[in-house]
């Protein structure tokens, strides 16, 4: 089969075009053929940047990148149960560690799949993945409704998910994104909308029960000023926060951390019944060939994408 090797952090030449051998399922594995794969700025990050190449997979080298699939199963690991060979399915493989999704088949741990609903496509499947997973697992366990909540960058993988997440768990959603993304925020069901570029978001909201920060420094600064004491703010860009950030929290009883998603099945489950009630919809921005994938790389490093990056593959 055809997939991508990675033998040492770089530029998008590092990914290696190559012809290797079909993975075997264990017991509790499935054999996914590959239909499309989601490229998130996490990939993009790995495979850039030797330290957290080395931090997420050891010494292990050559490896095969991400995590966001959707496909086909072809064979079943002997203690497998929920799933036979012809469903349609879709998951975040082993985050975080070896997920091997850029590959024409992947052997994927059944409990962390979820079968395809038949209104959604194998393209939006791999899209409402990682990204929404974290918007998910952000969400769930910390607004209720009525909760007032500022998404920030709201046209992204993440922010277009949590709009539609936070709407249906009954919070007043209000999002960040550039003027030119205002209606699909405002179509994916946010009560308010600010144009980061030409707004202060800081000087129009106030008295927030939840932020979710997808930019960080300033911004998350900015943000604690605006939330309610005894609230929270979830910060995705990194676990580090500034001085200043920290201090003010602390005196203000603001709850900021730092979240990183993983793998669930059971939260995999959540998003196909979303997905098959209409209360969530992936937003494919491109997509691009297999043997394009650098150019989907390309694409999320240019920070302009409006929803997710797909990778079509066949096997």
């Amino acid at each position: 089969m055809q997939a991508y090797l990675l033998y040492k952090a770089g530029g998008i030449d590092h990914l290696v075009f190559s012809e290797i051998d079909k993975p075997m399922p264990k017991a509790d594995e499935v054999l996914i053929a590959t239909k499309a794969i989601s490229i998130n700025p996490v990939d993009v990050k790995i495979r850039e940047m030797p330290d957290l190449l080395d931090q997420v997979y050891g010494t292990d080298r050559p490896l095969i990148l991400g995590w966001d699939i959707a496909g086909v199963v072809t064979a079943v690991g002997q203690e497998v149960t929920d799933f036979k060979e012809g469903d349609k399915v879709f998951g975040l493989l082993n985050f975080p560690g070896h997920g091997n999704a850029y590959a024409q088949y992947v052997a994927a741990p059944a409990e962390q799949l979820a079968k395809i609903p038949d209104n959604t496509s194998f393209d939006e499947a791999g899209a409402t993945t990682l990204a929404a997973l974290t918007a998910l697992q952000v969400l769930e366990p910390r607004i209720k409704a009525g909760d007032k909540v500022l998404i920030h960058a709201g046209s992204g993988g993440v922010g277009h998910f949590a709009v539609q997440i936070a709407k249906d768990l009954g919070a007043y959603v209000i999002s960040t994104s550039s003027a030119e993304n205002r209606d699909f925020v405002l179509s994916l069901g946010a009560d308010e909308h600010i144009d980061y570029k030409t707004q202060d978001f800081e000087e129009i909201v106030s008295n927030l029960d939840f932020v979710l920060d997808a930019i960080g420094g300033e911004v998350l600064e900015k943000s604690l000023r605006v939330t309610k004491e005894g609230k929270s703010i979830i910060s995705l860009p990194t676990p580090e926060f500034s001085d200043k950030a920290k201090e003010y929290a602390k005196q203000h009883d603001i709850d900021v951390s730092f979240f990183n998603v993983t793998s669930s099945g059971d939260d995999m489950q959540t998003l196909k019944k979303m997905l098959e009630n209409g209360t969530l919809k992936a937003h494919v921005f491109k997509t691009f060939a297999f043997n394009d994938l650098a150019e989907a790389h390309r694409q999320v490093e240019s920070n302009r994408t409006v929803g997710k990056t797909i990778v079509k593959v066949s096997p």
